[in-house]
């Protein structure tokens, strides 16, 4: 019997190893060269869409055209992200913003659905900043209130697209966005994000999981316990 059992864990030991150096290839040597290869296309394929986005955003959202916040990405390294702008700069009478809800115009909703507000990232991915699959970079105030296993997100280059993504995106819960982030690192391969990248177009189409049942994008992150 306990021949038997040790035959068994050799066996799967021996294939959980050959995944991973399969993926681990993948990431190491093919994952970069191709997000290069492919963001270059995009970008020279889709250049005339983005002009043309560029100027309806000017003339209906005013300047700056671009959207830039500060994001960590792999290994916590903080880059600037870049996407369309979606909101008017709209405020109250003490010159605060006004909540999101109000300065999300009926043609940034649009960019959203569509995720044509995403199309900058592009020059993301060419920089080596992101990757198009990945966990979404998110606010850099999170990092102190991950835990252990969310901060294990960070292991990979953040995505244009991710797990969480074709499985809920804005949805689902926090926790189960970041428990589907870390399963992404801990299988990366190239079928794999081909796989992601086929449902995120097909999510996109549909339109679905663009907000959470109770805000237009998502609620903050305000931390969970630790793991």
């Amino acid at each position: 019997m306990d021949t038997i059992q040790n035959e068994t864990c050799s066996s799967v030991n021996n294939y959980i190893r050959t995944k991973s150096a399969r993926g681990g290839i993948y990431r190491r040597f093919i994952k970069r060269p191709m997000d290069f290869v492919l963001s270059l296309l995009a970008i020279i394929v889709l250049s005339p869409l983005m002009i043309i986005i560029a100027v309806l955003v000017r003339i209906k959202l005013g300047s700056p055209v671009l959207f830039k916040q500060e994001r960590p990405g792999l290994n916590e390294k903080v880059f600037t992200i870049y996407k369309f702008r979606t909101m008017t700069d709209k405020r109250d009478e003490n010159g605060e913003l006004l909540p999101d809800s109000l300065r999300l115009t009926r043609f940034g909703k649009m960019l959203r659905a569509t995720s044509l507000d995403e199309l900058p990232e592009l020059f993301n991915i060419l920089k080596g900043d992101m990757s198009f699959v990945g966990p979404r970079p998110l606010l850099v105030q999170y990092l102190s209130l991950y835990n252990a296993h969310q901060r294990r997100r960070h292991e990979v280059r953040s995505g244009l697209t991710g797990n969480a993504q074709i499985n809920g995106r804005n949805a689902i819960s926090w926790e189960d966005k970041f428990n589907l982030d870390v399963a992404y690192v801990d299988n990366v391969t190239f079928i794999g994000d081909w796989k992601i990248i086929f449902l995120t177009i097909k999510k996109v189409l549909l339109r679905e999981g663009i907000s959470s049942d109770t805000s237009v994008t998502m609620e903050p992150f305000r931390g969970s316990a630790e793991m």
